[in-house]
C-alpha cells in the first residue's frame, strides 16, 4: 500500500444495499403471505421469520437464482453520493462482499452484482467476492455483519459498524447513515495526515456519471 492510497473496505448488503427489505419480500411470496408480517430483522441469522439453517440457505439461493435478488435490491440512501465525494476525495474504495455461497450460481451473482453497482452508481476501484474479510487489505471498513466486524478488529483493524437491529450490541465507531460514514472516514483521512480533496461543481450525480462513463458520452 502506498502513502497516497487510504482503502477502504465496503460491505455489499446491509451497507449499500438493502438486503432485509430485498429478502422480506421474497420469504413473503415463498410463504404467501404480506411482507408486513414479517418483522423487523432484530438477528443476523433471521430466527424472528422462523428461518432456521437449512431453511434459510434453501430460499436465499432461490432468491439469488430465480427472483434475482442481487440486480433488484434497493440501494440504500446516499450511499453512491457518499462513495464518490469519498473516491473524489483521494479514498481507494474496495468492495467486498460475500455473494458466492450458492453452488452453481456464481455467475448469476457476480453478474448481477455488477449491473446493479452500474445501475446505482456505485462507484469502486476493486470488488472483492470472499468470506474472510480480514484477508483483504484495507486501513478501514464498513460492516454491519457482527461476525466480520469482530473478526476484523481482532486484526487491530478499524471498523465503522454501518448501524442495523441486529448489531446494536458492538461499541466503537458507528455510522447510522452514509453521512456519518463519510464524517468519520474523513476523520481517519485527517488524523493520518492525509489530504482531503474536495469534490469539483457538477459532479454531484452518481447515477449521471457512471452512465456517461458506460455509455461513451
Amino acid at each position: 500500500m502506498t502513502a497516497e492510497h487510504f482503502i477502504l473496505g465496503v460491505d455489499l448488503d446491509g451497507v449499500c444495499g438493502d438486503h432485509t427489505a430485498a429478502f422480506r419480500e421474497i420469504v413473503a411470496k415463498e410463504r404467501d403471505v404480506e411482507p408486513s408480517t414479517l418483522g423487523e430483522q432484530t438477528s443476523w441469522s433471521y430466527a424472528e421469520w422462523g428461518l432456521d439453517d437449512g431453511e434459510f440457505l434453501r430460499v436465499h439461493r432461490k432468491a439469488v437464482l430465480e427472483y434475482r435478488m442481487f440486480r433488484t435490491m434497493p440501494a440504500l440512501e446516499g450511499a453512491a453520493e457518499a462513495l464518490w465525494r469519498l473516491s473524489d476525495a483521494g479514498v481507494w474504495i474496495r468492495l467486498i462482499t460475500h455473494r458466492l455461497y450458492a453452488n452453481w450460481g456464481h455467475a448469476v451473482a457476480v453478474g448481477d452484482t455488477v449491473a446493479w453497482l452500474d445501475e446505482h452508481g456505485i462507484p469502486y476501484r476493486d470488488l472483492c467476492f470472499l468470506g474472510q474479510k480480514p484477508q483483504v487489505e484495507a486501513d478501514a471498513y464498513v460492516d454491519d455483519a457482527p461476525h466480520n466486524i469482530e473478526a476484523l478488529r481482532a486484526t487491530g483493524t478499524t471498523v465503522i459498524v454501518f448501524d442495523q437491529p441486529y448489531n446494536r450490541e458492538l461499541a466503537g465507531l458507528r455510522a447510522r447513515s452514509w453521512a456519518e460514514v463519510e464524517q468519520h472516514v474523513v476523520t481517519l483521512l485527517t488524523q493520518r495526515g492525509l489530504p482531503v480533496q474536495a469534490q469539483f461543481p457538477g459532479l454531484e450525480h452518481p447515477e449521471e456519471r457512471l452512465r456517461g462513463r458506460v455509455d461513451g458520452t
